[in-house]
């Protein structure tokens, strides 16, 4: 089958040519005709199957050749990172028309986000933080809205943010198409499909979640003192190249990305005490190859779409098998192939024994021939606890300093002491026109 089969408008078939697609995936080939007949559609899709254009060719070839007043489609979305790569996707796809566009995420300025709202683009790509927080400030118009995508939404889940989408969906008109695309089906998020579909077309949702078959799995048995330096040793070895490794923690992130800087290993992170410009430098550096390796938290582990990534490293083991699939699922995108190597130790083996039920076999456990797992480490990636609190103290203490000593020289000067110079401490969310892609994520990262 080709894309040319689904009476697409050859604006549109132009700009899936212009992308290299030929053959639809299975999700696209399973999705397409329903969402473009204008059914209802739930899909369980997992993470680099293809779905982002399952849903976003039927919104353009709805909106093509209709300018309209107004804001017709909305794609919610969990973290700025995914709501940027559906936005270039949506640009790219539709470069040979006229539909308008605009990103609303936190981490940016608000006030174009509010222009383009305010302005009605045909189509908005937000995270649900944010997006609630210009409805209350009456910056958006959903009453002409025709589209409704829910993607990853088991992801928005756990991140807290379905009260968030269930006050949005109240805001919106009852007749409309609506999908729901999501890599797991957990209680909540089939009960959610059920207040939103009508008579959907159910795709996949029968099938349990499992990695994209062009993945190799393995396991590196190794004492959790050792970890960084059996990473080291990998990188150096050059057994390992591009790398996006996991860990569990933000501070361990930091840690460990400060690790491989000094082993000589041109690095970042990426997590969610970041700021959005520090995260798009970071990510750009990466698909770039200016960076071999890009150290994340699982807030990456969806969203990101990096060409030809040819190793996951899971430095930590998730604490669930999902969040196994979806870093696993960061490589192998497309029907391409990718390895997907996990470090392992003693207390770890439960977590395993779960992801080796997912995959369906036992996953070869191996060790790296001259490196030394008896070494006594120099140190530990994790600071005492004791340590980090006395941190926290003294920065706080300084922060307080600096406070009083702005409130003296208000005094001395004379100036009034209310909030003016304050800065919005809330998230920021940046719409785009039609012409560039939009940035990632929002005012919650999931604390990961």
């Amino acid at each position: 089958m080709s894309f040319s089969q689904f009476t697409l408008d050859p604006s549109l078939l132009r700009g899936v040519s212009d992308l290299g697609f030929t053959d639809p995936t299975p999700i696209q080939t399973a999705a397409l005709p329903e969402a473009l007949a204008g059914r209802d559609v739930l899909a369980a899709a997992q993470t680099g199957s293809g779905k982002t254009a399952a849903f976003v060719l039927p919104i353009l070839q709805r909106l093509h050749g209709r300018p309209g007043a107004g804001t017709r489609a909305l794609v919610l979305t969990p973290t700025r990172e995914l709501a940027a790569q559906i936005h270039e996707h949506l640009l790219a796809l539709g470069r040979h028309g006229r539909v308008t566009s605009a990103t609303v995420f936190g981490g940016v300025k608000q006030g174009p986000q509010e222009r383009a709202l305010r302005a009605g683009v045909d189509v908005v790509i937000a995270t649900p933080g944010r997006l609630l927080d210009l409805i209350g400030q009456g910056c958006a118009r959903f009453d002409r809205l025709e589209v409704l995508v829910l993607d990853e939404a088991d992801r928005m889940l756990d991140m807290g943010f379905l009260p968030d989408v269930r006050r949005i969906l109240a805001k919106l008109p009852a007749n409309r198409q609506t999908m729901l695309f999501s890599a797991t089906l957990p209680p909540p998020i089939v009960q959610l499909s059920r207040d939103l579909l009508r008579d959907p077309a159910r795709i996949n949702v029968e099938r349990r979640a499992t990695p994209a078959t062009g993945i190799s799995h393995a396991l590196l048995p190794v004492p959790e003192k050792l970890k960084s330096k059996l990473l080291v040793e990998l990188l150096r070895r050059d057994e390992v190249g591009t790398a996006l490794v996991f860990t569990r923690t933000k501070h361990r992130a930091n840690r460990l990305a400060l690790v491989l800087d000094k082993a000589g290993i041109a690095c970042d992170r990426i997590h969610g005490n970041r700021s959005q410009p520090q995260r798009e430098a970071a990510l750009k550096a990466f698909k770039s190859g200016r960076l071999r390796v890009l150290v994340a938290t699982d807030i990456a582990a969806r969203g990101i779409d990096i060409a030809d990534l040819p190793h996951v490293i899971n430095f930590d083991v998730p604490a669930q098998v999902d969040d196994y699939i979806h870093r696993a699922g960061r490589t192998a995108r497309a029907e391409a192939t990718g390895s997907a190597v996990t470090f392992v130790s003693p207390d770890d083996e439960p977590a395993i024994a779960a992801i080796e039920r997912v995959v369906g076999r036992r996953i070869a456990r191996r060790t790296i021939a001259g490196f030394d797992y008896a070494e006594k480490p120099t140190a530990s990636l994790e600071v005492p606890i004791a340590e980090r609190i006395a941190a926290i103290r003294a920065q706080r203490a300084g922060e307080r300093a600096r406070a009083q000593e702005r409130a003296h020289r208000r005094e001395a000067t004379g100036a009034p002491s209310g909030t003016a110079g304050r800065t919005n401490s809330r998230p920021a969310v940046a719409p785009h026109g039609a012409r560039r892609p939009g940035r990632p994520q929002e005012r919650r990262s999931g604390g990961r």
